[in-house]
């Protein structure tokens, strides 16, 4: 049977990410989808408390730890100086929000090039790992993060170019899509976590620079919107994917320049 799209073309790359949107939205309502999508429902939270973390360190501040709890939500820890500017305050709590945003729209630009598959799984693999052992302090981050690391370490080691491909694909678009599903946690202006009651990062955001929370979350889905629709038109950008390689019958010597 005749192939419905040309390999390579933009025809396949928009059936490829509709297929890993399709999979990220039906997968908490599978049976079991809920089992197989919490390693991924962790590496969002992951990224998000990464994001307040490693703005920290940008900053000069300090990151002390990172907390995951079993129902999905964290916390990083860190301690920011006496006298850094009220700019500091908020860069680390915008830093959160944005940072799902930031690695999933640079996951689907890498889906774009093929020699870039391998290497950008196993280099999540080395931050996921390296980031558990540094900053990591609680059970479920303890076990989630590894084993979300052994699935991306085992795709980029015995995957096909295809399923490393989807993998980038999935990833970022549950990325993008955690961050517009957490839409009434950015509307909130003070959350409750393991008990205790603290401001959102919105809460956070506003209470240092000023305007109210709610103009800050909509500030942050048009930054992340903007970011995953800048991200999905580069992966399918024409300009990118030239016409698939024309397949010559077996007996013709091909040669490849190096």
């Amino acid at each position: 049977m005749a192939s419905l799209v040309t390999p390579g073309s933009r025809g396949e790359a928009i059936g490829r990410l509709a297929l890993a949107g399709i999979v990220v939205s039906l997968l908490p309502v599978l049976p079991f989808g809920d089992v197989l999508a919490y390693p991924f429902l962790i590496l969002t939270t992951w990224f998000h408390e990464m994001g307040h973390g490693l703005t920290a360190l940008a900053t000069g501040q300090e990151f002390y730890r990172l907390a995951i709890f079993p129902n999905g939500s964290g916390v990083a820890e860190f301690a920011v100086g006496g006298n850094a500017p009220r700019l500091t305050h908020a860069a680390i709590a915008i830093g959160g929000p944005l940072g799902p945003s930031i690695a999933g729209a640079a996951l689907i630009v890498a889906s774009a090039h093929p020699r870039a598959w391998r290497p950008v799984l196993w280099a999540m693999v080395v931050a996921i790992l390296a980031s558990t052992i540094i900053w990591v302090r609680s059970a479920t981050g303890w076990w989630a993060l590894p084993v979300a690391a052994a699935i991306l370490g085992l795709v980029a080691w015995r995957g096909s170019g295809g399923l490393q491909r989807f993998t980038l694909q999935f990833l970022g678009l549950t990325a993008a899509w955690s961050v517009f599903g957490a839409w009434r946690y950015f509307l909130t202006e003070q959350v409750v976590i393991e008990g205790q009651s603290q401001l959102s990062d919105t809460g956070a955001i506003a209470a240092v620079i000023g305007l109210p929370y709610w103009f800050w979350a909509g500030a942050i889905l048009l930054a992340s919107g903007a970011m995953f629709l800048a991200a999905l038109r580069y992966a399918l950008a024409d300009k990118r994917r030239g016409p698939p390689p024309r397949k010559l019958p077996a007996n013709v010597l091909q040669f490849r320049r190096r």
